[in-house]
């Protein structure tokens, strides 16, 4: 789901491409020379990250590689959204019933599960649509209700707790960015779940199914989390990795986004870690990435080590240890070193 490309990706083709981003992160900090050496070779630009991710730069990542061709062969005519399962009014709602529903809007940061620390596979939108809790309550849900499934027009389906469906900020989302939903992004209708990895926010909606049971998803079946839960994180936008940089005086800036969690501090270090300072960062929608900026003056020339790091409202932390998306998502701090030529 890489912002930053012009195709769409399967999630089994995203681990090489985002891990790119921290390319020589992990190395010991190089002689000066050798520094500007690597940095002609490896030198990745900075980023320019608008506060709102335009449609045609959001990340997409799919299950499969059909998934779009389905998205892109569906035909509104003959499209509905049905309401299933235990309860005792089942519904069947057409495109213009969906339509016709009172538009809820919400800024909602999605990340793909396999996103690695520093990578793209993260983007930010304003998504409009109708609450699920609405729709579930009409239906008349059954006092056993576990989960709710969501169903795609690919053959995708994951669910949610039937607890996590009713606390009224779920969207079933027809709208992004004030325009109607793109095709590749789940048109006409998709959950928006925020707080919750990708995989939980599943696109071309078909079905939605209340269970009295614990239901295993796609990727639940092949050992992925069930609970979806997004962590603490932030990256570095500018300077890129292994910049060359030219004057001492630098506005080091990026993104931090906690989910559930909220962000309540971003701090910076520009000695590897060894020493942190705290970033300055604007307030957000309580579900949006946060921009920070931080200005620093480097002490010497030659390359030196930046890390960032955040922490959540509620006192949680960004993990520092380094871990692979399987099963839960990624885990690390990100690390990038800029190549100052003169102070």
């Amino acid at each position: 789901m890489n912002g930053a490309v012009s195709r769409p990706i399967s999630r089994r083709r995203v681990l090489g491409a985002a891990g790119a981003i921290v390319l020589g992160a992990g190395l010991p900090r190089p002689a000066e020379a050798g520094a500007f050496f690597w940095g002609r070779l490896f030198s990745v630009p900075p980023r320019d990250t608008p506060f709102i991710t335009p449609n045609d730069q959001f990340y997409r990542v799919n299950y499969s590689d059909h998934s779009l061709e389905a998205g892109a062969n569906l035909r509104l005519d003959r499209w509905s959204l049905a309401v299933s399962g235990a309860v005792e009014r089942p519904i069947r709602l057409r495109y213009a019933d969906v339509l016709e529903q009172r538009v809820a809007e919400r800024m909602v940061t999605l990340q793909c599960i396999d996103n690695e620390p520093g990578g793209s596979l993260m983007s930010n939108a304003l998504w409009g649509g109708f609450p699920l809790a609405g729709l579930l309550a009409r239906a008349g849900p059954s006092d056993a209700a576990r989960d709710v499934v969501f169903r795609g027009a690919d053959g995708y389906h994951d669910s949610i707790t039937f607890e996590r469906a009713m606390r009224g900020d779920v969207l079933l989302a027809h709208s992004m960015n004030g325009v109607s939903l793109p095709r590749d992004h789940g048109y006409p209708l998709r959950a928006v779940v925020p707080g919750l990895f990708g995989i939980k926010n599943v696109k071309w909606l078909t079905e939605i199914e209340v269970v009295e049971h614990d239901h295993r998803g796609y990727w639940q079946e092949r050992g992925w989390t069930d609970d979806g839960a997004m962590p603490v994180t932030s990256r570095i936008d500018q300077p890129g990795h292994y910049q060359l940089l030219r004057v001492a005086r630098q506005l080091v800036r990026g993104i931090a986004f906690g989910g559930s969690h909220g962000i309540a501090r971003v701090e910076l270090s520009a000695d590897g870690g060894a020493t942190w300072r705290e970033a300055a960062w604007a307030p957000s929608p309580p579900d949006a990435w946060v921009p920070w900026t931080y200005e620093w003056t480097a002490p010497a020339p030659g390359a030196h080590t930046l890390v960032v790091r955040a922490q959540g409202r509620d006192g949680v932390r960004q993990r520092s240890e380094i871990g692979r998306a399987y099963p839960a998502g990624t885990s690390g701090v990100h690390t990038i070193v800029a190549l100052v030529k003169a102070v």
